[in-house]
C-alpha cells in the first residue's frame, strides 16, 4: 500500500508541474481528490480492507498524502492567479507618457464647403442669406413667379406633387387657401416671394437650398440638387447691376482673371432674361477638357425681375426694379473637384468623401 501511495504521489508531482491554467488545476483536484473516481479517495476506502495494525499507519500515510496534494493544489492556483493577475495588469497597463491618439473627426461636405464659400462672397458683397420651407404651395412655386396655367413645369412629369389641388387651372392668389396644391419646390425663387412678402425694398438677399426635379439620375443630373437664387430690389436697377454683380462674383469665386459673357434666354419670372457664362478657371478660355474646348463654363440663369412678380407681391414698379439669377452648386461642385459624376455628391461613399478633408 506504501509503494501505491508513493507511486500516487509521484504521479501527481509529475501533472502538477505542467498544469499551466487553472482549467487544468481543476482537473487535478477531480482526479485524486474527486468525491467519486479520486485516486487519494479510492486509498480512503481500501482503508477499511486493512489488518487493524496496518490501518493505522497506512491511514495516516494517506492523510499526509491528502493534506499534501490539497496544499500543493493551492499554492499552485494561488501562483497561476497571481500570474493571471500580472497578465492583466501588463494588458491594460496605460502609459501616459506616450502621446494620445488622435480622434477621426468628420469634416464638411463638398457641397457645403463650396456654399459656404459663395455666402461668404455674397455677404461680403452686402447680401442677406434667406431661407425658405422645400415643401410650397402651387402659388409661391409657380403663380407668383408668373408661371401660369397650362406652363410644362407644372405638370406633374417635372414636379413631384405631394397633394392634390390646382396645378395647370385658374391660380389661387391666396397662399392659405388649403385647396392649393403641395409640392416639393422646383427652384429656390419661392424665397424671393416670401422674403418680399416680409420685408419692403430696398433689399439684397441669397437662398441657398435643395430643389427637387423629376430628372432621372445620371452623371450630370439629379432629382435633387442645390441652387443658389440671388435677388436685388432697388432704385434705378439696371441689367448693368445684375452684370456688374456676376462679374464680381466670378472673380472672387474664380480669380481676378475670370470673364463673364450674357447670352439672350427666357425665363417666366424675369424679363429680359440671360444665360451667364464664365470663361474656364482651368485654361483661361484657351478650351480644355473642363470647358468642353469652348473656353466658357455656364454659370447659371438671370435677368431683370419682372413687373407681375414685383406687383404680386405689392412693389410699386414705377419706383423700384430689380434683377434676380440663379447659380447651380452640384455642377460647380463637380467642375471645381473633377468630378465626372455628380451622384457621387450623394452616395455617401467614405472612400469619396475622405478626399476632401
Amino acid at each position: 500500500m506504501h509503494e501505491r501511495l508513493d507511486e500516487i504521489r509521484r504521479q501527481f508531482d509529475a501533472e502538477l508541474a505542467v498544469a499551466g491554467d487553472l482549467a487544468s488545476l481543476a482537473a487535478l483536484h477531480d482526479k485524486y481528490l474527486g468525491r467519486r473516481s479520486g485516486l487519494v479517495t479510492a486509498a480512503i476506502r481500501e482503508l477499511g480492507k486493512l489488518p487493524p495494525e496496518e490501518r493505522r499507519t497506512v491511514g495516516r500515510a494517506v492523510n499526509e498524502l491528502k493534506d499534501a496534494i490539497e496544499a500543493a493544489l493551492l499554492a499552485r492556483r494561488q501562483q497561476l492567479e497571481a500570474r493571471a493577475e500580472e497578465e492583466k495588469f501588463e494588458r491594460e497597463r496605460l502609459d501616459i507618457t506616450l502621446p494620445g491618439l488622435k480622434p477621426l473627426l468628420g469634416h464638411l461636405h463638398p457641397i457645403t464647403l463650396i456654399r459656404e464659400r459663395i455666402e461668404d462672397i455674397f455677404v461680403a458683397m452686402g447680401y442677406a442669406i434667406e431661407d425658405g420651407p422645400e415643401v410650397e404651395t402651387s402659388y409661391y412655386n409657380f403663380d407668383a413667379l408668373n408661371i401660369p396655367p397650362g406652363h410644362p413645369a407644372r405638370e406633374s412629369q417635372d414636379t413631384f406633387y405631394l397633394s392634390n389641388g390646382p396645378r395647370s387651372d385658374e391660380p389661387r392668389r391666396d397662399p392659405a387657401r388649403s385647396e392649393q396644391a403641395l409640392a416639393l419646390r422646383t427652384q429656390t425663387s419661392t424665397v424671393q416671394i416670401r422674403a418680399l412678402e416680409r420685408r419692403r425694398p430696398p433689399l439684397r438677399i441669397i437662398a441657398p437650398g435643395k430643389v427637387f426635379r423629376r430628372d432621372t439620375p445620371d452623371p450630370t443630373h439629379n432629382p435633387m440638387f442645390f441652387q443658389v437664387e440671388g435677388l436685388t430690389i432697388d432704385r434705378h436697377i439696371s441689367l448693368g447691376d445684375l452684370k456688374g454683380t456676376l462679374d464680381e462674383f466670378v472673380k472672387r469665386m474664380f480669380g481676378p482673371q475670370t470673364r463673364t459673357r450674357f447670352r439672350p434666354s427666357y425665363f417666366p419670372f424675369t424679363e429680359p432674361s440671360a444665360e451667364v457664362d464664365f470663361s474656364c478657371f482651368v485654361c483661361g478660355g484657351r478650351g480644355c477638357r473642363i470647358c468642353k474646348g469652348s473656353g466658357w463654363i455656364e454659370l447659371g440663369g438671370s435677368g431683370m425681375v419682372h413687373p407681375r412678380v414685383l406687383r404680386g407681391v405689392g412693389i410699386d414698379t414705377e419706383e423700384f426694379t430689380g434683377f434676380a439669377f440663379g447659380l447651380g452648386l452640384d455642377r460647380m461642385v463637380g467642375l471645381m473637384y473633377g468630378l465626372d459624376d455628380i451622384r457621387l455628391l450623394y452616395e455617401n461613399d467614405l472612400r469619396f468623401l475622405q478626399q476632401f478633408g
